[in-house]
């Protein structure tokens, strides 16, 4: 049985949550008590996933991307829920494996719009309202690929990587109002993701793992619960690792 954590009357953002990492948080927050916003550019699967979970969430149709997409489902989900009280970034892509010198530039485009541009987008539309509230938890999903750099995946490193250096910036500027503003960086886990891998990139990861397994997604998601939690009152600024051991700083 999952340890108890508090989310009671919390809101949470979860972009890409429709499936993989993010639907399993959006599971582990809504048992926790919170209600759940699923932002996400599939808006069909989106909303399959919200009927599956229930009255306490909700489907969006959001491009991270696209600035006025993000406003405009700001606007939608306050509506709906009156506050937002935790983000999750989550939304991300692999983009495919390469050498640097051979990557296609469009590949490294893609992938530094939606893993970074994406979490820089939505910290800037949903912290106005988290600073007028004086409350509010921050999280962001980036990869051990971010500490360590993968080897043909120079696009999805350097995009975890600046995932990182956001979530210690952000966690700065917004310290005296009582946001909470962490990163999460896992291992990898067996999920949509994979199909854009190749074997290869995929037995290389394995073998960096000395827990010799990859990480489930209720793992990911519980360690996120605590950083959506009250009780992360003081963690802020900080690399929560989920590695099986590969990181060991």
């Amino acid at each position: 049985m999952a340890n108890a954590i508090d989310l009671k009357d919390r809101v949470a953002v979860i972009t890409g949550g429709a499936q993989g990492i993010g639907r399993a948080i959006a599971e582990r927050f809504i048992a926790s008590g919170a209600k759940v916003a699923i932002w996400d550019m599939d808006k069909p699967l989106a909303d399959k996933t919200a009927a599956a979970l229930g009255q306490a969430s909700k489907a969006y149709a959001v491009d991270v991307t696209n600035p006025e997409s993000i406003e405009g489902a700001v606007k939608a989900t306050l509506t709906d829920f009156s506050r937002i009280d935790i983000l999750v970034n989550n939304a991300g892509i692999a983009g495919g494996n390469a050498p640097t010198w051979e990557l296609p530039i469009a590949d490294w485009q893609r992938v530094i719009r939606i893993n970074l541009d994406g979490p820089f987008y939505c910290c800037r539309a949903v912290v106005p309202t988290m600073i007028a509230q004086k409350y509010g938890r921050i999280i962001n999903i980036a990869s051990i690929a971010g500490k360590e750099g993968n080897p043909n995946a120079a696009h999805y490193s350097a995009s975890k990587a600046g995932v990182i250096g956001l979530t210690k910036s952000l966690a700065k500027e917004l310290a005296q109002y009582d946001i909470a503003v962490n990163a999460i960086t896992p291992a990898a886990a067996k999920t949509a993701i994979f199909d854009q891998m190749t074997q290869q990139q995929i037995d290389y990861m394995l073998s960096k793992i000395p827990r010799a397994r990859f990480v489930n997604v209720g793992e990911i998601a519980a360690l996120a619960a605590f950083a959506a939690s009250e009780d992360c009152s003081f963690t802020t600024g900080s690399v929560l690792d989920i590695s099986g051991g590969r990181a060991t700083y």
